[in-house]
């Protein structure tokens, strides 16, 4: 299975994908993941990628496709993939495609977990306080809601034209969640 997780920042993507690359036994992608761990070890990447980051703002497609098309060729991917986090624009939707076409393989769900505003700002702000991370400040998180209801929705459309988008309401406990996931799935 190849499947990619989409859901506003705070939408539960990071839990829920622990639970489907478990039962699926497939490799979780996620470019988040990714880039804190550059940033932390202070690599190229991760220095230019904090600058953005700490602004709320999507670190650029070059970058992030870059990365995304290095982690898909490593082994642990032939069985299959979840992305979490990418993609997050539809040029980067495209360029995905593009990936996966030279090897004849193609996404086979679009997993869409849905979180009201509210909801994500509330959960986004309770992150912060127990786990200390400095891109989870309330100007922040207001900024990221809105980069992601510009640049990151339209995916939704695009996947739905495609027929393989899968609608997931993601208020509820995280097991009802994973239940309508692996439902939707299935």
């Amino acid at each position: 299975m190849k499947a990619i997780l989409v859901g506003p920042p705070g939408g539960g993507k990071g839990t829920q994908a622990a639970f489907l690359v478990q039962k699926y036994s497939v490799a979780h992608i996620s470019t988040g993941d990714i880039l804190r761990a550059a940033v932390k070890e202070g690599t190229p990447l991760g220095k230019e990628a904090k600058s953005f980051m700490d602004k709320g703002e999507l670190v650029p497609d070059s970058v992030i496709i870059g990365i995304i098309e290095e982690r898909i060729k490593q082994d642990d991917c032939k069985k299959g993939f979840l992305l979490d986090g990418f993609p997050r624009t539809t040029p980067q939707a495209d360029a995905l495609n593009d990936m996966l076409n030279k090897s004849n393989s193609k996404i086979d769900h679009v997993i869409h977990v849905a979180v009201k505003d509210d909801e994500l700002m509330k959960r986004l702000l309770g992150r912060a306080q127990k786990e200390g991370r400095s891109d989870d400040n309330e100007e922040t998180i207001k900024n990221r809601i809105k980069v992601y209801n510009q640049q990151t929705s339209p995916l939704i459309d695009y996947y739905r034209t495609k027929g393989i988008l899968r609608d997931i309401d993601g208020m509820g406990t995280i097991e009802e969640i994973t239940n309508r996931i692996t439902k939707a799935i299935n």
